[in-house]
């Protein structure tokens, strides 16, 4: 299935808008998924099925649930091989992009694409909402992951070759400011800061936040060392941030990234990880 372009964005299949949504919504080789945290029941894109982005993580673990928890529930959203899914949240949010990156780290990379301006940028265009849960059609999927979308603890603490750590939470929390309820606060030594939200563009006259342009984009992320040829670490808290930047480093081409998916819920929590003020 063709997907449209969006902009002069490298990876401009990775990123949907109202009309391609409107225009494919009901094929059956796309499956739409509502990861927004609440709203569901008051209104959503026809034939979208609710998807809990935290039902894909194992918070006791500092990990993702296993292939077997993910094969489930993709399968009873009606995913299956072969199948585009769409996932939207309310725009401005970091579920649709999490989703997108456990399910690109899971096998289905290129398959994903996000609705941009999410669900504020259906309602804003007028289209038709439904309050209905729709019946699915269960689906058969195949499920590998992948190594080299994923970065451990162990791995920093040895030291990444090439590789540069970024850190996408507030710059209280970086700078150890806001400790929130982590034993320790601060950042990774040699992380550099740029928050997740710096990606987002300002709302328009309906309200609707989109990414912003590419070359914006690409300036910004360049202005702070980052590179084509690094592998990019990005972390946050607890990978949801990090998930962010994960997608829109995709959209804008690069082609290293390896989110730590433990992020400071485990490092700032951990004896024996080294922080920095």
């Amino acid at each position: 299935m063709t997907v449209t372009n969006i902009s002069n964005y490298p990876n401009g299949h990775l990123l949907v808008d109202v009309h391609w949504v409107e225009a494919n919504r009901k094929s059956s080789d796309v499956i739409l998924l509502d990861a927004r945290a609440q709203g569901y029941e008051a209104g959503h894109i026809p034939g979208a099925i609710q998807l809990n982005a935290k039902d894909l993580k194992d918070g006791t673990r500092h990990t993702f649930v296993s292939a077997d928890v993910v094969k489930s529930v993709l399968e009873k959203s009606g995913v299956r091989d072969g199948t585009t899914v769409v996932v939207y949240d309310d725009g401005i949010g970091v579920l649709a992009t999490r989703v997108f990156y456990v399910l690109e780290y899971f096998g289905l990379k290129d398959q994903v694409k996000l609705l941009n301006g999410g669900y504020t940028a259906w309602a804003a265009a007028g289209k038709e909402l439904s309050t209905e849960t729709p019946t699915v059609l269960e689906g058969t999927i195949n499920i590998s992951t992948d190594a080299l979308l994923v970065v451990i603890k162990e791995r920093i603490q040895e030291g990444l070759e090439n590789s540069i750590l970024l850190d996408v939470r507030s710059v209280e929390e970086y700078t150890g400011v806001e400790q929130r309820t982590n034993r320790r606060g601060g950042h990774i030594t040699g992380a550099i800061h740029k928050e997740w939200k710096e990606a987002l563009g300002p709302a328009d006259d309906n309200g609707v936040v989109r990414f912003k342009d590419y070359t914006t984009l690409r300036q910004e992320f360049e202005s702070i060392g980052l590179r084509s040829d690094q592998t990019i670490v990005p972390y946050c808290q607890s990978n949801q941030r990090g998930a962010h930047t994960y997608f829109i480093l995709r959209l804008i081409g690069y082609s290293d990234i390896r989110p730590y998916e433990g992020a400071w819920d485990e490092w700032g929590n951990w004896e024996h990880t080294e922080v920095f003020k």
